[in-house]
């Protein structure tokens, strides 16, 4: 666990979380979903806290927390894209899609972006095979895509960004 991370961590929504699931084994998943929910991602310094106050070992934490792909353990960026590779999507060129989106953004999947603006993951599926292919920002879907709508909405998001922060 990294030691630097823990100064600049507030523990005070992992005390409360722990408070909130109690200390037993079988909270490791609420725990861990809750910590996520709360800091963005699961902090080393967060982790710790949750073994040397609870009956969960480090390794119990480790082995759920990178089992489920849900959980990261770095920062995403202020906006999470998605995109979908779901059967519909593949077929209707979500390859194209993540190669666009890679393209703009430069970087990876898994990966956010130096301003940490965007982070960038492709996913099983979003249940939105009728408008394959499909993307989804945070909360919003954006269907049927072409790669250059994909790179279109993305500088949109740039502008709109850069105009709130002016």
């Amino acid at each position: 666990m990294n030691t630097l991370e823990s100064s600049s961590v507030d523990l005070a929504p992992a005390k409360a979380i722990v408070a909130r699931h109690g200390g037993g084994r079988d909270a490791c998943i609420r725990i861990l979903q809750n910590l996520q929910a709360a800091y963005g991602y699961l902090p080393d310094a967060a982790l710790r806290y949750v073994v040397e106050n609870t009956e969960i070992s480090e390794g119990q934490i480790y082995g759920v927390a990178t089992f489920y792909d849900q959980f990261r353990f770095t920062p995403v960026g202020k906006h999470m894209i998605r995109v979908c590779h779901g059967t519909a999507c593949h077929v209707n060129g979500a390859g194209k899609i993540s190669g666009a989106l890679e393209d703009e953004l430069g970087i990876g999947n898994h990966e956010t972006t130096k301003d940490n603006l965007f982070t960038l993951e492709t996913v099983a599926c979003l249940g939105c095979c009728s408008l394959a292919p499909v993307k989804m920002i945070d909360d919003t879907v954006y269907g049927r895509l072409t790669p250059e709508q994909a790179r279109k909405i993305i500088k949109d998001y740039r502008n709109n960004a850069a105009t709130k922060s002016s």
